[in-house]
């Protein structure tokens, strides 16, 4: 059996690594996704998440927090959605088309100008992640990436990037989450009257 002193320690260093990221952030980027998130909100633009592995799922949390959570009224919350939510259309797409498509030709069809992609990814360069940007900047939706390691191809790509190099997938999906719920907190702090 392990000793627990041995469990402290691996945890207190994970804890320790995630704090460090945190403190040496540089949060412009998400103070900028927070002010078109609130315009989207505003306007009754739609906004889009996804991801793969736990980033999809970090995808599906987010969708739920912006569709009821910053407004906690029926009605007044967020046109969000995950696109990493239907097994159905993603099994369809990814037999159809090819699973690096799984995204994009969803976004083809529900997508349109002026509203807003968040895309999750650790390394920055899943082939449906780099394709799903592409399609936001054909149809005039802006871009965002949440991303690790060293950003990959997304961190050009996207219209704007929220980057922290990190060498660590449970972190970076960590900091996916982080950011997604300080921009919660901020929108439901910020909502403004016609929207609350």
């Amino acid at each position: 059996m392990i000793p627990v002193a041995s469990h402290n320690a691996f945890f207190a260093a994970y804890a320790t690594r995630l704090s460090d990221v945190l403190a040496n952030a540089d949060w412009s980027t998400v103070g900028s996704l927070a002010q078109d998130m609130q315009h989207c909100w505003e306007e009754g633009r739609q906004v889009f998440f996804c991801g793969n592995g736990g980033s999809a799922g970090n995808a599906i949390h987010l969708a739920n927090d912006f569709v009821y959570g910053i407004a906690k009224q029926t009605g007044a919350g967020m046109r969000a959605l995950a696109l990493s939510a239907n097994p159905a259309v993603i099994t369809c797409l990814a037999n159809d088309v090819g699973y690096d498509r799984i995204y994009a030709e969803q976004l083809a069809v529900q997508g349109r100008a002026g509203d807003l992609l968040i895309a999750l990814s650790g390394s920055g360069n899943s082939s449906n992640i780099l394709a799903v940007l592409e399609q936001a900047k054909a149809i005039g939706v802006k871009s965002y990436a949440i991303l690790g390691y060293s950003g990959g191809s997304c961190k050009s790509l996207a219209d704007v990037s929220i980057h922290f190099p990190v060498d660590d997938m449970q972190l970076s999906e960590d900091l996916q989450l982080v950011v997604g719920h300080m921009l919660m907190q901020w929108l439901h702090a910020n909502r403004r009257q016609k929207i609350s």
